[in-house]
């Protein structure tokens, strides 16, 4: 996840992760990564992971989280499956989950409606306080 200007759909998502095993391990994308298909992140990547560990449904963090996920990173941190929003298209969700998918340890989760990290920034902007 990117987890910019952590927020409670952030929470929702992470709370409804929780609930498909006993224990959540979320990969945080680094400010690059991010960079390639979204705009930069406001908060610096150690911020991000400091508010995702400071949420209490997650049980670890791991900085530096592929786009792609690999077979080798599922083994290497032991993963069952892979949760993402049901946001993300089919092109793009058949591009960076492919593995899991195949691996069938791949699914996804309800986007929390009202509230992201996008309509936080608009808002901010329209406040006029930047």
């Amino acid at each position: 996840m990117v987890a910019d200007l952590f927020h409670y759909g952030h929470v929702n998502f992470l709370r409804q992760a929780s609930t498909y095993g006993d224990f959540l391990l979320v990969g945080v994308h680094a400010d690059e990564m991010v960079e390639s298909y979204k705009r930069t992140p406001i908060l610096k990547m150690e911020e991000r992971i400091a508010s995702v560990e400071g949420c209490r449904y997650v049980d670890e963090v791991v900085p530096n989280a592929p786009l792609e996920i690999t077979r080798e990173w599922i083994e290497k941190h032991n993963i069952d499956l892979i949760l993402h929003g049901d946001d993300v298209s089919p092109e793009v969700r058949d591009t960076w989950y492919s593995v899991p998918i195949e691996m069938g340890i791949y699914k996804s989760v309800g986007y929390t409606d009202g509230i992201s990290t996008t309509e936080l920034i608009s808002r901010i902007k329209a406040s006029g306080t930047e």
